[in-house]
């Protein structure tokens, strides 16, 4: 419309690509394709798992902890944390008594939390500490720039609205998504999922001794081999091909610190899992 044309009838009119277009229309869709803005681009997102580290006690903890403490002093973290057996046993009694989906994943925020505000609690005399879910994602910017790290429970607020899994009830959102998702959002550096293994291997490497280590691998590549079992939650090998921000993460052990502080200079000492 020209600006004649709003002038007719002294009303304002606001152009826009998408204001007469239908946002179930596939040519619309294809067409807001644009770059995306990064956030914090400096940040790296790193998620410590429940099960693997947190559940394993002072031993395996506390290692961590000073490792990441000693990360601190030369990169932004923003870190994750997992529920881990607590997860697994409300799970187990909500799939029991015929729970959704949904509410499991609300239950399993409150476990995920619960590790956050204890590693919150460790890495308090350093100026980091667990953020509540409900301010977390606004105010994140502001915390970061004021602390050297912040914590997080990893998994994502899709709470009621989780997607059905199409097998089973577990959420498939859960603290390695929540991760990825994050780091996406905000443009961070790099992905980082500490785990209690060494990376990907074609076989559960705790039950076969022969199974053989997977340094590197496209997403692609990973799907067409179908592999029986994942150290990370599959849903990541949908999330990742449609990320226009983070385009790989890393799997490391996290039972050798060490590998923590090699990973966050981006050295690759796990299985690095990339989109193409």
């Amino acid at each position: 419309m020209s600006e004649q044309d709003q002038n007719k009838d002294n009303r304002h009119h606001m152009n826009s690509m998408l204001m007469r277009e239908s946002l179930l229309d596939k040519d619309v869709v294809r067409s807001t394709e644009t770059p995306v803005v990064s956030m914090l681009p400096y940040a790296q997102v790193i998620k410590i798992g429940g099960r693997s580290i947190m559940d394993a006690g002072r031993d395996i903890t506390l290692p961590v902890v000073d490792t990441l403490v000693d990360g601190l002093k030369e990169h932004k973290l923003i870190i994750g944390t997992g529920g881990g057996a607590r997860t697994r046993h409300v799970f187990s009694i909500g799939i029991d008594i015929g729970m959704p989906t949904g509410v499991l994943a609300e239950l399993a925020q409150a476990d995920a939390l619960g590790n956050a505000h204890i590693l919150g609690t460790l890495l308090a005399p350093y100026g980091v500490v667990a953020i509540p879910p409900e301010m977390f994602g606004h105010l994140l910017p502001m915390f970061l720039h004021s602390a050297p790290g912040v914590i997080f429970s990893g998994v994502p607020p899709y709470s009621l609205w989780e997607h059905p899994p199409k097998t089973g009830g577990i959420p498939p959102h859960r603290t390695d998504a929540g991760a990825l998702l994050l780091a996406e959002c905000f443009g961070c550096k790099r992905l980082t999922l500490v785990k209690d293994v060494n990376g990907l291997y074609d076989k559960d490497p705790k039950q076969n001794v022969n199974a053989d280590f997977i340094d590197e691998i496209s997403v692609t590549e990973l799907k067409k081999r179908q592999l029986d079992t994942l150290p990370f939650e599959s849903i990541l090998l949908d999330i990742l091909p449609n990320g226009r921000l983070v385009n790989e993460f890393q799997i490391i052990n996290g039972c050798d610190p060490d590998n923590i502080s090699a990973a966050l200079n981006g050295e690759h000492v796990g299985t690095i899992i990339h989109a193409a």
